[in-house]
């Protein structure tokens, strides 16, 4: 299903300004390029708000956020199917803009290797320092993140558990992150972050253990719209 989706989405970057004429004095229109066609995908499920890609891995989704029924996205792909590898999807407790200090997207861990699975090559050190763009495209935006840390962490409910609006709390648990120290968990401890930052949690299941989540987490470097 996301195969076909992506061969048909993927098209030719389509730019979200127009050329026109313009004085010679005035400054160019800028047009951003944005790869997929999200007029098509939300003609077929308007809950399709963004894509994510991560270079170098099989991660490659639309993402989508279902009103008022946070668990559909966990049993139903973007087509509305049952289907047990469902899609990569946020809850309401995140806007839709990518602008909150924390947006969390879920995926399941799929044998086959699809959807989140690949979060795990993160454990890999030598993987984690060399895979680390994350890109989210919008219909109007294109998000640039990097990768600053993957681990294993409880099954809390990250949302519920903290409140990232407040500067000192956003603040002191990034600084938690930063000063893990475990076999699981690869962090550069080396980048600055701060409580003024907007992070990227990408979370997806670890086997055999149902009160883990396994984490990789990027920071928001730079965005084009």
């Amino acid at each position: 299903t996301y195969e076909e989706l992506r061969e048909t989405v993927r098209a030719t970057p389509s730019p979200t300004g127009e050329k026109q004429e313009i004085e010679p004095t005035a400054e160019p229109e800028k047009i951003i390029e944005i790869p997929i066609d999200f007029q098509t995908l939300q003609a077929q499920n308007p809950d399709i708000y963004a894509w994510i890609e991560i270079p170098g891995t099989a991660i490659d989704y639309p993402v989508v956020q279902r009103e008022g029924d946070n668990s559909y996205y966990l049993s139903h792909n973007t087509d509305g199917e049952e289907d047990a590898a469902g899609a990569i999807f946020t809850e309401d407790y995140n806007s839709k803009t990518f602008q909150d200090p924390n947006t969390v997207l879920y995926g399941h861990n799929m044998k086959n290797g699809s959807m989140f699975q690949n979060l795990h090559s993160y454990a890999d050190r030598s993987f984690f320092d060399e895979h680390r763009e994350v890109i989210v495209y919008m219909p109007d935006a294109v998000l640039h993140y990097k990768i600053f840390a993957a681990y294993l962490y409880d099954s809390r409910h990250l949302l519920q558990s903290f409140d990232f609006s407040d500067p000192t709390v956003m603040g002191n648990y990034l600084e938690s992150i930063q000063s893990l120290r475990s076999m699981n968990a690869n962090i550069d401890t080396e980048m600055e972050l701060d409580s003024t930052d907007r992070i990227l949690t990408l979370s997806t299941c670890y086997k055999g253990q149902d009160d883990k989540r396994y984490l990789v987490q990027a920071v928001l470097e730079s965005e084009e719209r």
